[in-house]
Formats: C-alpha cells, structure tokens, sequence
C-alpha cells in the first residue's frame, strides 16, 4: 500500500486507501525546517500470531520530492520451530536506485526500490527501524532489537538529485495485505492480530518529542474489523481481527 504525502494529510477523511484497516499520524512537536537527517520508529508485535499477512509500518517523505517511503514488520510463520521477523525499507520514488543485496528495482508493481530481510529472533522483543541518511541522497534501513542490540541492515537506495531530508509528519498503517488481488473479503473473515506502535524519535539537532498523534480505523470495514486500541505514555496498543 502507498499513501501519497498529499493524501496522507487528508487520510483520515477519506475512508478507502488500499487494504489498510488502521492508521496513525506521526510528528515532532520541533524540527528544523529542513527536515530530519534520521528517524527511528520503534514496533512490538509480540502478541501477533505467527502467521503472514499483515504489515506493521510508518511511512515518510522527503523534501523536494513527491513519493513516499515506507518501513516496518511483518509477521512470519516459524521455520524450523523458530519465529522469524520479516522487516522491509521501500521507496516509491521513480528514479530510486539500488546496489544493495537486499534490495531491488520497483515497489508494490510500481516505481522505486523495496528492500526487506528475515532474521531468526523473538517476537516478544522490541524492534526498532531506523532510516537515515549515510551521505548525499543515499539512505539506509536498519532493523535492530533492543533487547539483544543486533542491527541488521534491511537495505539501502539513493533517491534523485534535488531529494532532501524527511519531512516532519507523515503516517503509518496496519494492513492485512493477503486481500490484495482479491475479488471480495468479508470485514468478519480478518484474522486476530496485534501490535504497539512505539512513538518515533531521532538524533537530528533540534527535533524534539516526537509522537504517534492520532490513530484512528479507515478503509472498508470501518467498525467491523474487531478493532481496539488503547493509548500509553509511549505509543499506541493496536488489535483488530477476530
């Protein structure tokens, strides 16, 4: 699923955006006016089934440019009695390019680059993803748990000349994107899933108290999809599904 940056901002009045089933505005109450050079959006799904299916993610956007990036967690079924955590890094940007093993050439069957690793680990850990920028307009992703520190680099591309850092404020979403391609679903049929969506931060001078601001339902089974959430101090808990 791709939200636009112009879209995003009237998300939450237009109830039918792909398969995504929840969403969530993000921002930082202070930021340079030129963007931010990194930033980092924390994920817990340790009590999402094991099961592949739905997508965890943040979305962002760049100055200078119109097309959105992505990132985030999808669940996975075990191998060989062990979870696997599925991370992806994507870009919708056309003139993206990468030379990243991770990564290749086009996003949802549209222009741009999508990078995604597996890594053996717990789901009960925290995870977060950091995107920042290593030089120029080359940006990379990178998935690490908190618990054990490990960072494992998702991917990395290199936007046109003329992108400049990201935008302060954008959205993210839960999506169960098994109904891709689907002729029909029933709002009923959805499977059980949860996840805590952790608010953002970065080590951009300047930026401060980043937050998950809203989070809200949208798309076609409004107030039929088993959702709850329930908000903390440190981000937002999210279920839906039955």
């Amino acid at each position: 699923m791709k939200i636009t940056a112009a879209v995003a901002i009237l998300a939450s009045c237009v109830p039918s955006l792909g398969f995504a089933l929840v969403g969530n505005d993000w921002s930082f109450a202070k930021a340079p006016v030129d963007g931010l050079k990194d930033i980092t959006f924390p994920f817990n799904m340790a009590k999402a089934p094991h099961k592949s299916g739905f997508y965890f993610a943040q979305q962002f956007n760049f100055h200078g440019i119109e097309d959105v990036g992505y990132t985030g967690l999808q669940p996975r079924e075990d191998q060989n009695g062990k979870s696997i955590v599925h991370a992806a890094f994507s870009s919708f940007q056309a003139g993206t390019t990468t030379k990243h093993p991770n990564c290749h050439t086009g996003a949802d069957g549209g222009p741009g680059v999508s990078c995604a690793v597996d890594i053996v680990s717990s789901y009960l850990h925290t995870y977060k993803i950091t995107v920042e920028n290593i030089g120029d307009t080359t940006w990379r992703g990178t998935l690490i748990d908190t618990l054990t520190r490990k960072a494992t680099v998702i991917g990395e591309w290199t936007l046109p000349q003329g992108a400049g850092k990201i935008v302060n404020g954008q959205m993210g979403f839960v999506e169960y994107y098994t109904w891709n391609g689907q002729p029909s679903h029933t709002c009923d049929s959805l499977p059980y899933t949860q996840a805590f969506f952790y608010h953002p931060t970065s080590k951009t001078a300047g930026a401060k108290d980043g937050k998950v601001t809203k989070v809200y339902e949208y798309g076609d089974c409004v107030g039929k999809a088993g959702y709850v959430v329930k908000e903390r101090s440190t981000g937002y808990d999210i279920k839906v599904g039955f």
